[in-house]
């Protein structure tokens, strides 16, 4: 049964015992013993596919071109053999486990278009994967032990969502991201106790950053921060199991992060974890992304499509006097008109910002009716005339009702679409509501591993040969039966030319 555990500032004159701290109960929640069920297991499976098919898709785009190169630079330390790179035979290159969680999390995280948990914040926790993947690589885990790891890194990342608002003081939601994936790496290496506290300790203490990544014009640095929470992660489980100290109380001290950073030296919060011996499950609570976009934007996109086919008049813009889309708060103020970003209505944004721009994916998934990774964002679909002219009759504005249900914990309530309406210049009005994206797993088409493995065929498709995505898809199914110096496999050859970039001081 799942344990509220009560957190909030302590004065130093406290000295709050480090049992009573929550980075040692996460600790706890990582080295609990206990087995991961077959449903996590499998979706363990299906995230390690997604993650797959959205790097490889990303392979030549210039911020994993610069991070591949980086990695390159640094060799395999002596501690093991090394871990693999996206797109790299890992038979010809391998490199120090930092550095291909800093080049793989940078692949991962490139096109905006894995995994996702909200709650209080937000989260990608797939993000925890090319860590905890990289380690065990290099010290030649199992597949068991990878699995074990992933499901502890989904666990703690999820339950600090739920729970620890981040985006509201303006911190960047990868403070979320160091903590988890230290224990994840913990669990994977049945690291004890007080090696995970510090480890999550300094995991939290040097991921912590501004916003501004993901505000106004937003630049390549958005796709990098996860990669360097989780390369953080992976040097503050190496410092910690030298026998190196982290900040303590991290969370509860009274310089702490929740006392300056977050709200403040009064501030309480409730952070739910599992018991001792209950499974880590958190994972199941977390949804993939049909299309390459904000997940706010993700159930956005399906009603586009269908009024496309419905309506197809709507998408001229001279048929339409203005669009409103009616959603929570946080659609409204990070992705919507609310931000008052005047980048999201313009024509020469970078993607990064247009992937944050729900007037913008709107309106062309509206003229389309589809939308495309890259051809949605290619500034010459952006600079339409017919589609600037839409664009800019599409505001946002927050919903009380559909705010409520972006923060329900009823799974059956939860909602992060909103409700459309549009006055037509003839007068008359459409109004239409979502939900839920169709991919979600209460939406009109669940995904399942037939369409993550679509996904990655599709993304894969020119990219990778038929016989090397085969072995991949293979070594993936069969992720927990593989042994011990094995996880090689779930490496992925490009089957094209991989760039290289500018020169820099590696």
């Amino acid at each position: 049964m799942t344990v509220l555990h009560h957190v909030r500032v302590h004065p130093s004159k406290d000295e709050l015992r480090r049992e009573d701290q929550l980075a040692w109960k996460m600790a706890q929640v990582a080295a609990d013993p206990v087995e991961v069920t077959e449903a996590v297991t499998e979706m363990v499976i299906n995230r390690v596919l997604d993650n797959a098919s959205v790097a490889i898709a990303s392979l030549n785009r210039d911020p994993i071109v610069a991070a591949r190169d980086q990695a390159a630079a640094h060799a395999p330390t002596p501690g093991g053999t090394g871990a693999g790179l996206y797109g790299v035979d890992a038979g010809t290159r391998k490199v120090s486990p930092e550095w291909a969680a800093w080049a793989n999390g940078v692949a991962v995280r490139e096109l905006d278009y894995h995994d996702t948990f909200l709650a209080a914040d937000y989260s990608h926790p797939g993000d925890n994967i090319p860590p905890i993947l990289a380690v065990a690589q290099h010290v030649g885990a199992t597949g068991r032990d990878l699995v074990r790891g992933i499901a502890t890194g989904y666990e703690l990342q999820v339950d600090l969502v739920k729970a620890i608002c981040l985006h509201k003081h303006k911190i960047d939601h990868v403070a979320h991201l160091g903590p988890s994936a230290a224990a994840g790496i913990g669990t994977l290496l049945g690291l004890e106790v007080e090696t995970i506290f510090h480890a999550i300790g300094q995991g939290l203490h040097t991921t912590t950053a501004t916003r501004q990544s993901r505000k106004g014009e937003i630049s390549t640095w958005k796709a990098h921060a996860p990669a360097f929470a989780g390369k953080m992660a992976v040097e503050a489980v190496d410092r910690a199991m030298r026998g190196q100290t982290s900040p303590t109380p991290i969370y509860e001290g009274e310089d702490g992060v929740i006392a300056w950073l977050l709200d403040g030296p009064d501030a309480s919060y409730e952070v739910p974890l599992p018991a001792p011996g209950e499974a880590k499950a958190a994972i199941l609570d977390t949804y993939t992304k049909e299309h390459s976009a904000e997940y706010q934007a993700q159930a956005w996109i399906d009603l586009a499509r269908k009024l496309n086919r419905e309506r197809p008049e709507l998408a001229d813009p001279d048929a339409v006097e203005r669009i409103v889309l009616h959603t929570s708060h946080h659609t409204h103020y990070v992705i919507g008109s609310g931000a008052g970003d005047p980048q999201k209505y313009d024509p020469t944004a970078t993607r990064e910002t247009l992937d944050h721009s729900i007037p913008y994916i709107f309106t062309v998934a509206l003229q389309d009716g589809t939308w495309h990774h890259v051809d949605s964002y290619a500034p010459e679909r952006a600079s339409r005339p017919e589609t600037v002219a839409l664009w800019r009759k599409v505001t946002t504005a927050e919903d009380p009702e559909w705010t409520r249900r972006y923060h329900s914990l009823d799974p059956g309530q939860k909602a992060f679409g909103g409700r459309a309406e549009i006055l037509l210049a003839d007068g008359s009005t459409v109004v239409e509501e979502i939900a839920v994206a169709d991919a979600h797993p209460l939406g009109a088409r669940p995904f399942a591993r037939a369409q993550y493995v679509a996904k990655l065929r599709t993304l894969a498709e020119g990219l990778v040969a038929e016989a090397e995505l085969e072995r991949f898809i293979d070594a993936a199914e069969h992720l927990p039966d593989l042994g011990a110096g094995e996880l090689d496999a779930l490496n992925v050859t490009a089957g094209i030319t991989l760039r290289t970039g500018t020169k820099g001081i590696f």
